[in-house]
Order: structure tokens, then sequence, then C-alpha cells
């Protein structure tokens, strides 16, 4: 049977403008789906560097004005990989125009923001998604799995962090491209919304939500140079941010994310402890999982190294045969088949413009916390 095509329209052409684009590309070749995405115009301000992203990755057309791509009769799905400060005026416009929308992380730059576009998104009735890749982990997928299935029994403890080091020097400036997320204006927090947000927001998906919190922020370097002004201003964003928090299900939680930590350059890990075992799993090492079962026999009880990469192992029929992992781009791959595999279904895929909301309400309340000092409930 003929593959639907849909034509897709990508707003930004950094990072995740190339993850994004990379991940229309592959999915129909690996995955059997009902639509063929294709990569139709891109969009960027710069018109010299937007043409060379669109001659690199197949992309017929470009445009240098995003209001010009969404009202394109030839666009069905419209991409925004574009800075935060972006996200909510671009999205509230594709839903009204009737397109598909998806919208990389995080939604909007607060909940009120993300309201508005989860406002528009549902008004218009056109289908949604957040690119919190995580998710599309197999190892995490499969770690959700054995959750619902009860293998941890009753979960106490959960635990996450997200260090890196890159914005260490004070000689490093604020704004401009390339470091949109040091400015407050653009990026609404520092890593509150850009690296906890990926932590919060797995850990809703694998242990429900979270009803309160506890939290302190810093910001290491008090002024810097803005790209865009030339002028030393106030750094609004927080270079570091952690929260003790509690869950709906009683389990308590300790998250913590830094830009301050040397020698990390993306370490996101996370443990889960339960009543019947625990389990770990680290960034660095996505295609295992550490699992302890207490219910092991004694003599042979300890942790063990599971490698996800068996085709009973989540979405990994899909690629190699058993012993050869994948990395990080497979997960926004996998990512786009899910989305469109949910479309030619007529159902939501998480997670949607209101999934991810849930994340806005959690970094509000730890940005209200590290203010006022005090226990905030999450909003929601």
């Amino acid at each position: 049977m003929a593959k639907k095509r849909l034509n897709v329209g990508m707003i930004g052409y950094g990072f995740m403008g190339r993850t994004h684009s990379n991940a229309f590309l592959q999915a129909g070749r690996f995955f059997d789906l009902a639509y063929q995405p294709a990569l139709t115009a891109v969009c960027a301000r710069n018109a010299a560097r937007v043409q060379a992203f669109a001659d690199n990755w197949g992309y017929p057309s470009v445009e240098t004005d995003w209001r010009r791509l969404v009202e394109r009769k030839d666009i069905d799905l419209v991409d925004i990989a574009s800075p935060n400060d972006t996200h909510a005026e671009i999205a509230i416009a594709a839903a009204g125009a009737g397109k598909i929308v998806m919208c990389e992380k995080p939604l909007g730059r607060n909940a009120a923001e993300s309201k508005r576009m989860v406002d528009a998104v549902e008004s218009a009735n056109v289908p949604n998604m957040v690119w919190y890749n995580y998710r599309r982990v197999p190892a995490i997928v499969l770690l959700k799995n054995l959750i619902e299935e009860g293998k941890l029994g009753r979960i106490f403890h959960y635990r996450a962090k997200f260090l890196q080091d890159w914005t260490i020097s004070r000689e490093l400036p604020q704004g401009g491209e390339g470091l949109w997320r040091l400015d407050s204006a653009v990026a609404g927090s520092g890593v509150t919304g850009d690296l906890l947000a990926h932590n919060i927001d797995t850990a809703l998906w694998l242990n429900g939500p979270i009803r309160e919190l506890t939290a302190m922020t810093e910001t290491f370097i008090k002024e810097r140079r803005h790209t865009l002004t030339g002028k030393v201003e106030h750094v609004g964003i927080d270079d570091a941010s952690a929260f003790l928090s509690r869950f709906e299900n009683g389990s308590l939680a300790m998250f913590e994310a830094t830009r301050y930590a040397r020698g990390h350059k993306a370490l996101y890990t996370l443990e889960i402890n339960g009543e019947h075992g625990s389990a770990m799993w680290d960034l660095h090492d996505l295609h295992r999982i550490q699992w302890f079962d207490h219910r092991d026999e004694g003599r042979l009880r300890g942790w063990r190294s599971i490698h996800i990469t068996d085709s009973d192992h989540p979405y990994m029929k899909r690629w190699w045969v058993p012993g050869l992992q994948i990395g990080f781009e497979h997960t926004f791959i996998h990512q786009v088949a899910d989305f469109l595999e949910a479309l030619a279904e007529g159902r939501p895929a998480a997670p949607t413009f209101r999934d991810a909301m849930a994340t806005e309400h959690v970094t509000d309340a730890v940005l209200k916390s590290a203010k006022s000092g005090s226990w905030e409930q999450v909003a929601g």
C-alpha cells in the first residue's frame, strides 16, 4: 500500500533541527508507517545559513519568516526547533492554520505560556507532540514496562541528575545564536527548564505526578556581556538547580542539574528503589539498565547489567542483530515513528502538549520555591 505523504515544515536549523530532520528521513526506512514524511521547507532568519542547511538535508525550499512557512498550503506539519521564546507564538499560529504541530522541549518558558499553547492545539483539534526524546530510549521504555508489571513493587525513592560543565568560564557571553540558553528572556530559565525538564518529564512518565517540592537554585556568575548589545548585563538564568520532592504515590525524590560540574558533558542518570528491587540508568551507557531483584536466590542475589539489544526489547527488532546497540539519534527516530503510527490510528501520542505542560508546572514550582525558601505545591 502506498504511503501517504506528509509535508514537513521545519523552523530552526540548529542542533535540534538536525536531529529532527534526520528522524523524519529515517523513520519510514526502519518502521512500517502509513505516512511518509517529506522534508518540504525549512525556515530560519539567516538566509545563507538556512539555504546551506536545506541543501545538506534535502529541503527543496527555504523561508526566512516563519509566518510564511505556517501559511503555506503545501505544509502539513510544522516542527518547531527554534529558541524557547518563539515556541508559543509559532505553535498558536500553526494550530490556527490547522497544521499538525510538533515542538522541541520545553513546551513554553513557563506554565502560563504553555497553557496558551495547549489551548490552541486542543481548540483547533490538531495532532501535537513535544520532543522529550528520552521517553524513547529502549532501556527507559523497558524500565517503564517493568514498573507497570509490578517488578519493583511499591516505589520508595526516585533520584535523577543531569550534569554539564560548558558555562563555567566567566568570559562566555550571554544571548544571541548559540548562547540564547544563557539569556533568561529567551530561555525562560536556565538548567531548570533545559536539563531538569528532561529529568522531570521522564520521572512523571515512570513514577506519576509530583505533589510538592522544595528547591534551591544558584547563579554563580552574576553578570555577563550580552552578545547582541555588547553590554555587561545581569544574568537571569539559574546555573544550578536542585530539589527534593514527594510524588503522589508517596515516594520521595531528589533531582539535580548544573552546568558547573567539571568533567561532565551530558551526564543524565536516574535510579528507582522499590520494595522488590532497584534499577539504574545512565545516558552514557544508554542501551543498558542496571537491575537488582531482592527476590533472587540469596547466593546469586546482586546487581545485573541488562544489555538492551534483543528483538523482544522495545524498538530493537527494527534495528540490528542482538548485541549491536543504537544511540542518541535513534530516540528521535522512535518518536517520529510513534507519532506517525498514532496519527494513522487517530489517537494522541505522548507527550502531547498537555502532557508536557505538567513538566512546566513542576519547573515553575522549583523556581518559586527557590525564591520563597518554602515547600511549594505543584499546580495542575
